[in-house]
Order: structure tokens, then sequence, then C-alpha cells
């Protein structure tokens, strides 16, 4: 390890956020290493749950205390939500069951508008997201939609030079992922945004594996929509979109008469879940407080805060993926996506790998005896695994860290892995 991510690594409070999180607590030795899957959630963030559940858990829209408390609750959390990602204004924000819905709920909108008018019919896709930001959109063949592939390259990544002859004057949108949730690659969706609105398209980001890892910043990548889940993101399950104002306000929706045809209120159809929304407030303001404990200032706002927070989370990020890239060469192992240290900046600590012709179950099963959670599969995305020529019954083992990982935990894994491969070889 060199001595910048020596340094990164050491100022980073990892021990005292670990005592934040009662799962890790209670976990023993067990390793916490399937958190691309789902990630734990702080104290405030169950303590914030539970408040709700016992001191407000009724509808809101009422006169009487407890349920303006939940209007109050829910505009909070729009706001907490605005703040995060750089929103242009808090009504952009919509609550709903998960990132999945929202992207159908968005496609169905447009579909509408392409079977009324055909000018721009044409849908980009590409090959490394879930499958959930594809099969969504290729519905819309019924409408009249028409699908370009965006390809990844062998070197595990999407380049916005392939990008460019595919969008024309028929684009109506570019549908990619910001990162890939199976290899970990970081899309450069600024550059996306620059080539698709030149041509008068639009632009919809999946920003949920992003959403734990980096900032997200929806004036900066200048996208149109995007969608990120709660429980990727330290809250309990639940998602939200964004999108600009004026987008959401002409895209057609499903709603009753009596609620307002305008956002958020025109998406958010029927009753969410009011305890998580809560939720995610509290996750928002421990990701707040990292940036606050870790360059203390009085002077600096919220989103100033989540700056940097979120910049510290990236940068000891990167010691981790460092450390863990080097346990799986060391290993044998394949690695899918970037597996080049000098490019680790285009990836998070997701790792997905094979480790020659050993059965990624087998591995992942013997892994568990040893009191470490990784996963094994498709990962949802059949698309990446036929591209990556791996079979869907089998697919790839993945390990995927977040920062309250530790270095010493990467060790452990290794010495797992090596152990587990010694007895299956």
């Amino acid at each position: 390890m060199n001595q910048h991510s020596s340094a990164a690594a050491d100022a980073f409070p990892v021990d005292r956020i670990r005592t934040m999180f009662p799962a890790l607590q209670k976990a023993g030795d067990f390793i916490f290493l399937d958190n691309a899957a789902g990630a734990q959630i702080p104290q405030s963030v169950l303590d914030a749950v539970t408040d709700h559940l016992v001191s407000h858990n009724v509808q809101r829209g009422g006169r009487y205390g407890r349920s303006v408390t939940v209007d109050r609750v829910i505009d909070e959390a729009r706001q907490s939500v605005a703040i995060l990602i750089n929103a242009y204004r808090p009504e952009e924000v919509c609550f709903g069951m998960n990132a999945t819905s929202f992207i159908r709920l968005v496609s169905l909108g447009i579909g509408q508008m392409i079977a009324a008018d055909r000018t721009r019919d044409e849908i980009v896709v590409t090959d490394m997201d879930h499958d959930a930001n594809i099969a969504t959109w290729l519905a819309l063949q019924a409408q009249g939609a028409k699908f370009v592939w965006w390809r990844m390259r062998e070197d595990g990544n999407l380049h916005v030079d392939d990008l460019k002859p595919l969008v024309g004057e028929r684009t109506r949108l570019v549908a990619c992922t910001v990162t890939a949730h199976a290899i970990g690659s970081i899309v450069d969706v600024a550059s996306v945004a620059r080539i698709a609105h030149a041509a008068g398209a639009e632009v919809f980001l999946d920003s949920v594996h992003y959403g734990p890892h980096g900032l997200i910043d929806v004036q900066a990548w200048d996208c149109d929509y995007l969608v990120c889940s709660g429980y990727k993101n330290f809250s309990p399950h639940m998602g939200f979109l964004w999108g600009r104002f004026d987008l959401l306000k002409r895209l057609p929706t499903f709603r009753e008469d009596f609620i307002p045809d305008e956002p958020p209120y025109k998406v958010e159809a029927g009753t969410f879940i009011y305890e998580n929304v809560a939720g995610m407030d509290a996750a928002v303001r421990y990701l707040e407080s990292i940036g606050r404990n870790f360059a203390p200032s009085n002077n600096r706002t919220r989103r100033e805060n989540i700056v940097a927070g979120m910049t510290a989370i990236r940068q000891y990020e990167l010691v981790l993926a460092l450390a863990m890239m080097k346990v799986l060469h060391e290993c044998g192992a394949t690695i899918y996506g970037v597996a080049d240290e000098a490019r680790l900046d285009e990836r998070v600590p997701t790792f997905c790998f094979n480790i020659g012709k050993l059965s990624p179950q087998r591995i992942v099963e013997e892994m568990a005896k040893r009191d470490i959670g990784i996963r094994d599969g498709h990962m949802y995305a059949p698309r990446l695994m036929n591209r990556l020529n791996l079979s869907m019954d089998s697919g790839a083992i993945r390990a995927s860290l977040l920062h309250y990982n530790t270095l010493d935990e990467v060790r452990r894994f290794g010495e797992a892995l090596k152990a587990v491969i010694a007895k299956l070889s």
C-alpha cells in the first residue's frame, strides 16, 4: 500500500463508525461482504423507524398532532434526499417502494409519449446494467419503441466514445447505470448527458449501486431522471425517484382524480412506507455526520457536510478496493470489470470474479462456513453474464465492501479464500 493509501486508511474513523451499526456489533466474527445486495443500518436509522411506529404510526393528511407530524417527517425526508443528491427543489424527489417500480413507472409514461409521437422512438440501453434498467425499457416495444445497444468494452466499462455514434435525432432516452451493481464499474455519466442533450435526448440514471459509495449530484451530472434504493444506502427498504420538475410534470402517470397533477403527488400513488422514509431521512443525516466529524466546521451547510462525508468514504473505499484487488490477484481470480490497479478510480469495491473452473456455489458455501457472507449467481444481469461468457446457472462470485468494512476483514477474506481454493482444488 502506498503512503497516500495508508494515510487515507489511518485517517478514516472506521472503528468508531462500526460502533454505530448494531448488526456489526452483534455479528461476532461474521464478515458482511454481500453489501451490494443491501447495507446494514446505523442505530440512528433504527431509532427513527421505531420512533415513527411508536409515536405517530397514523395516516398523513389529518388535522390532529400525530398526523401533522407524519406530514412533517415526509417533508423533512424529502428535503434531506434533495440535499443528498443536490436536487434543484425538494418537490422533484418522489418516494415509493423501490427503484425497479420507479423505472417501470417512468418507462410507462415515456412509452405513452412515444406511442403518441414517433419522431423520437429510440432508447439506448446497455449490456452492463441490472436487468431492471433494461427489461423495463425493452417492454416498450409494443408502444413502438426501438432500441440501440451501448456495449461494454473488453476492459470492463462503458466508454462514451462508443455512445456518440449511437445517439441521434431519433433518440428519445439514454438509460444507463452510474455504477454497475455486478462488477463495480463507474460510468462517466456527465459525459453521457452532454452527448444525449446535444442530440435533444434525455438521460435516465440508475444510481442504486453508486449511492453508498460516492457523491450523487444531479446538477453536476445534468441528468433528467435518477432512481435510488434506500436499503443500499443505510436505510430500510424503500426507494426514491428524482426527475426534473418540468419533466415529471409532463410525464403521464396514473393518479386518482383527487391527487394534484404535479410532482411529487402525481408520482406517489397510494400509501408508501412512512416509517422507512423516516429511516431514509436519518440515513442522510448519518452520512452528514461523517462529514461533520471528519472535518469539523461550524459554517458548513448540510450539503457541504455530505460532500465532505462522501469524499472521505470514497477515499477510504479506494484503499479497500486496492487491498481486495491484490488479494484476488494473489488467489488467481479472474476479475470481471476493471481489474487494473492503475484504473482503480473507475470502480467501487464491488468485485465479481471466478476462480478457474471451481464452482462459484461451492466456494460461496465454503466461505459461509468460515463466517464470510458473499454471493454467487447471475446478479440479476443476464445480458452482462452473456457478455462475460458466463452461464446463468453458475454465474460468478461477488464480494462487495462498504465503508464500515476493514482492511483486516479483507485480509481474513483472502486467507479464507486461499484455504477454500486449496480444499476444492
